[in-house]
């Protein structure tokens, strides 16, 4: 009796009435729709201050700042503009000083990048090894990056000065002549790309070191039981394996070479500062976009300046792409 109970009680649960909507089935798929909607619309939760900032502080100064170049408008009266329309990229088109400040902003970008770039690679990969004090050393590489770039162009300006500067002195010691660092051409970029690539070499050698560290270690034993060398665990796993942070890192180093401003600027000491020197041997477009409006108080001028400035960035991406793009069709 027991036991055909037990069996009409269980036969009585299976066979019962459904949930009603509303019940608990509904409620289990009310609360399963909240949660996949709370996932899926957190990103944007996130993301959306971002775009709000951005278009407070980076959209509208965009706009502002393109408007502005279809003007003719002086600093000390930024309420009066006159409508010229392209007038002022015609003249900065045919102007000898910005393709001057674009030739001399493209040597030292490549001066200052190509070196600081292959010297994080290496130096990277030696900090990657098990060595002793390495934490101190991955410190002490970002101090530079921590410096400011004041503090950083005076004290390279000062060794490199033409009659007391530490690096003449020690020209002198191996029997070279002087070098007029800041009134030549080619030694003042290569002062001032020393600068650049003191002080970001760290960085960029941290970042390759993050990359590198996230490499699986059993890539490189198995390239060393196929007998591969140092050079050619690092040739063929390590670079390949931190490919996207190189990328990062060229995009960073070429957004900040088209910016450079600081270091050349100090780098004059003095009047020379603003014009990139006497005969705008190292003139980049950041002090060409400074003379244009707080030298020369040609507002438009200088905005127009700013958009070649970021239409070249622009340029540069989109044929980075485009390499990119070819070379993944070949391969």
């Amino acid at each position: 009796m027991a036991t055909s109970t037990t069996k009409v009680q269980v036969g009585e649960g299976r066979e019962g009435p459904s949930p009603k909507p509303g019940g608990a089935g509904a409620g289990r798929r009310r609360g399963a729709l909240l949660h996949r909607l709370d996932v899926k619309g957190a990103p944007y939760a996130f993301v959306a201050p971002f775009f709000v900032v951005f278009a407070a502080f980076s959209f509208y100064p965009l706009v502002y700042t393109s408007w502005i170049s279809l003007h003719r408008v002086e600093l000390a009266t930024l309420d009066i503009m006159e409508w010229v329309a392209f007038d002022n990229y015609v003249e900065l088109w045919n102007d000898s000083r910005f393709w001057n400040a674009l030739l001399n902003t493209i040597t030292i970008g490549v001066i200052s990048t190509v070196p600081q770039l292959l010297m994080a690679l290496g130096l990277a990969h030696l900090l990657n090894y098990r060595m002793r004090g390495s934490l101190f050393f991955r410190v002490a590489s970002l101090v530079p990056y921590a410096t400011s770039v004041g503090a950083a162009a005076l004290v390279f300006t000062m060794l490199f000065e033409r009659d007391f500067g530490m690096i003449n002195w020690a020209l002198g010691l191996v029997g070279a002549d002087p070098v007029d660092w800041e009134a030549d051409k080619w030694p003042a970029q290569i002062a001032i790309s020393t600068i650049v690539i003191w002080r970001w070499t760290g960085y960029n050698a941290l970042l390759y070191l993050a990359a590198m560290q996230a490499i699986p270690a059993d890539r490189y034993e198995a390239a060393a039981l196929d007998g591969a060398s140092r050079w050619k665990q690092f040739t063929h796993v390590t670079v390949p394996g931190i490919r996207s942070t190189i990328v990062f890192t060229i995009v960073l180093s070429t957004i900040g070479a088209t910016q450079l401003f600081g270091e050349p600027l100090i780098f004059g000491q003095g009047p020379n500062g603003v014009t990139g020197g006497a005969d705008n041997q190292y003139q980049t477009l950041g002090l060409l976009l400074y003379e244009e409006g707080w030298k020369n108080y040609q507002m438009g001028r200088s905005a127009t300046v700013a958009w070649a400035m970021f239409l070249l960035l622009v340029l540069v991406f989109v044929a980075q792409r485009l390499i990119g793009r070819l070379r993944s069709r070949t391969s």
